[in-house]
């Protein structure tokens, strides 16, 4: 990766950040209780039981996929958006509309925050770059991201449909399945409430919670 690129790019957490691999860990971990708590305690047998394992880990590899994929597509927007915003800066007639440019780019919150000096000295860091690509590309560190993406949701399935492979009672099972399934979900709204900087046993609560309300209204939906 050259200078220029580095310069022009925005700096991105190693392969996903928290927000993205607890999110993907949690979305994985509904999608099998979908399945799992399907299981009628009084009629599944071993081939039911062998029937749900295959269908969570499959459903699991397919949104993987479909998240993995979606990951790479919303990198590339992203990206493509960014260098729109430099080329139209370095194509700019003149200071002032390569400054508004750089305004527009702005959320409301950091447009708060910017001085006219400091867009300013954007603005001619930007015109001052040797070369810009023409667009946005894939690399390495983007698919190892991807493939991270895919991990984390089909990793997810594991943990609440291994009890029924390894009970025989499938009460007992579907109770494990349960109680693993309701700690992952605290855990990872404790990781988020740590991430963004509050009430993270609250968060972890609420997570569990919505977690339960989440999958009740999957089944309610057919899922």
């Amino acid at each position: 990766m050259t200078e220029a690129t580095v310069a022009t790019e925005p700096t991105r957490e190693p392969l996903l950040s928290p927000v993205d691999r607890i999110s993907e860990l949690l979305f994985g971990l509904l999608m099998a209780l979908s399945f799992t708590g399907a299981v009628s305690v009084t009629e599944a047998g071993r081939a039911e039981i062998r029937v749900m394992f295959v269908a969570a880990l499959g459903c699991n590899l397919a949104w993987g996929l479909v998240d993995a994929v979606m990951y790479l597509v919303r990198t590339v927007a992203d990206r493509g958006r960014w260098l729109t915003l430099v080329h139209s800066v370095r194509g700019a007639p003149d200071a002032q509309a390569g400054r508004a440019a750089l305004g527009r780019s702005l959320s409301r919150d950091m447009a708060g925050l910017v001085s006219p000096a400091e867009i300013e000295a954007i603005r001619r860091r930007i015109v001052a770059l040797p070369s810009v690509p023409a667009k946005p590309t894939v690399g390495g560190d983007d698919l190892r991201a991807a493939l991270a993406v895919f991990v984390f949701v089909v990793v997810a399935t594991f943990p609440v449909v291994l009890p029924f492979a390894l009970m025989q009672d499938v009460g007992a099972a579907k109770n494990t399945s349960r109680a693993i399934a309701l700690v992952m979900l605290f855990f990872g709204g404790l990781g988020l409430g740590r991430y963004a900087g509050y009430g993270s046993w609250k968060l972890g609560i609420l997570m569990a919670g919505l977690g339960t309300l989440l999958v009740g209204a999957i089944k309610v939906l057919g899922g």
